[in-house]
């Protein structure tokens, strides 16, 4: 942490959060929607720190006072963006329901290993206030209010605007878009101030992907293929960059973390493609493909062919690595991408996913020429589903993994998963040269939680981690 005393939440650069402290606890919501089990979902803290008593045990669980919910992404009331202002604490977790539209804040300030809900923020004013519905992203600003992005309207159409919420009180102030000038749809976003730039992704309408994935709704065009620029100071929506098929469903959007750069990564899932996106010598921005994962040829599975299925992208802190999860294929890759346009694959560790050698599917054709991967099993419990959420440690040397997508798409693509809860791992990271391994000595198992298998989704530290800190 920053020395300073006048300092506020954060640290004062990326390479300054490198040389933070140890994560200790992390926070995951977990999930029972469309599961057997009809209680409210919760927010899970995992002792992460190896010298504890308690390693890789859930310490506390917050119930939500509501069922149906399905929490999923999580942002703060703070974070390196008022680092410079000593009357900002990183005290709240912001925690958006995707179904129910419902917020909730939950106090980490007051007691960091047992959360208690500070305010909740009910879904009628995002409608009435916002016209906007199924909350995705919540990221703090400078200006201490927090803004929220959407994928919705409350009737389940697609709709991509944004939610600002107060940062004192948390009441919902409006919309951070101008009337009229919201995308088609909604994901993600993340910010470039000395750029005065804002890029946000697409998913899909509510209405067609909140209990599963039909391939009819892509060609019926109720899936997303762009990204959008906005002018960060204006708020006017710039350009509009088609990605087209290769580019379907673009989710996690990632600028690298040094505040000058012009550039960054999106990780689009229905193709298993990354593009790179980059402002031109013009000052508009483009978009190039720099990863492509090949679909393989099965058979035993609901189509012929599979594709990998990125679902999480991160960058380290240092802007050497990118990692994704291919959720499908059940792998997770670390690029070196130091030559920002070419990104060089230096690891590589297969957690479960759809192509095990002895489950149910063959494969006929690989274009990677790889062995169909053998499951995996981590102290005598076989990890189910594949890997998906990924958090890295500040240091970059831990990277730490969870299996749940999303409780509709869990339920159609790993049903075992949904029944039998899922589970987090950690995979230690080269750092230096390049490389993954499995740590053998860590899982959080969600099948065994008292009140029943739960889906454990996203993660984040107290302190701060390097998908939700952005820097001025």
């Amino acid at each position: 942490m920053a020395s300073c005393s006048e300092c506020g939440p954060g640290y004062r650069s990326p390479l300054d959060a490198m040389k933070g402290r140890r994560e200790e606890i992390v926070y995951l919501p977990c999930i029972y929607r469309n599961t057997d089990i009809l209680k409210p979902d919760y927010l899970a803290t995992v002792d992460v720190d190896p010298k504890s008593p308690t390693f890789t045990q859930v310490i506390h669980r917050l119930p939500m006072p509501n069922l149906g919910d399905e929490l999923h992404h999580s942002g703060w009331n703070a974070c390196s963006s008022c680092f410079g202002d000593a009357s900002k604490k990183r005290n709240r977790l912001i925690l958006p329901s995707f179904i129910s539209s419902r917020v909730y804040v939950v106090d980490v300030g007051s007691n960091p290993r047992a959360p208690q809900i500070h305010k909740m923020v009910e879904p009628v004013d995002m409608y009435w206030k916002c016209d906007l519905a199924n909350p995705h992203t919540t990221h703090c600003l400078g200006n201490g209010q927090i803004m929220i992005s959407c994928i919705g309207d409350p009737s389940g159409n697609g709709k991509g605007g944004f939610v600002l919420l107060d940062g004192e009180t948390f009441e919902v102030v409006g919309n951070w878009e101008h009337p009229g000038e919201a995308a088609p749809f909604g994901y993600d976003f993340w910010y470039q101030p000395r750029h005065n730039v804002m890029i946000s992704t697409e998913w899909g309408a509510p209405k067609a992907l909140a209990n599963g994935f039909n391939p009819a709704h892509v060609k019926e065009g109720l899936y997303g293929s762009s990204i959008h620029v906005w002018d960060w100071t204006t708020h006017r929506k710039l350009q509009t960059l088609d990605l087209g098929d290769e580019g379907a469903i673009p989710l996690e959007i990632r600028f690298l973390h040094d505040p000058d750069a012009t550039e960054g990564y999106v990780g689009c899932a229905l193709n298993s493609v990354v593009f790179r996106f980059y402002k031109t010598s013009k000052g508009d921005w483009a978009a190039e493909k720099v990863i492509s994962i090949p679909s393989k040829k099965v058979e035993g599975w609901v189509l012929p062919e599979m594709p990998g299925l990125i679902t999480d992208i991160l960058i380290s802190l240092d802007d050497r690595y990118l990692y994704f999860s291919n959720w499908l294929h059940g792998d997770i890759r670390q690029y070196d991408i130091t030559d920002r346009r070419n990104p060089r694959l230096v690891g590589q560790v297969f957690l479960g996913g759809s192509i095990v050698s002895d489950g149910p599917v063959r494969v006929l054709e690989d274009p990677e020429n790889q062995q169909q991967p053998r499951p995996c099993f981590i102290q005598g419990r076989r990890v189910p589903g594949g890997p998906q959420m990924l958090q890295l440690s500040l240091d970059g040397r831990r990277l730490y993994v969870t299996t749940s997508l999303y409780s509709g798409w869990d339920k159609q693509f790993y049903p075992d998963m949904a029944k039998e809860g899922s589970v987090m791992m950690q995979i230690d990271v080269d750092s230096v040269d390049g490389g993954l391994s499995v740590n053998e000595n860590f899982l959080v198992d969600f099948g065994k939680e008292p009140g029943g298998p739960s889906l454990a989704h996203e993660l984040r530290y107290p302190g701060g981690d390097c998908t939700s800190d952005i820097w001025l």
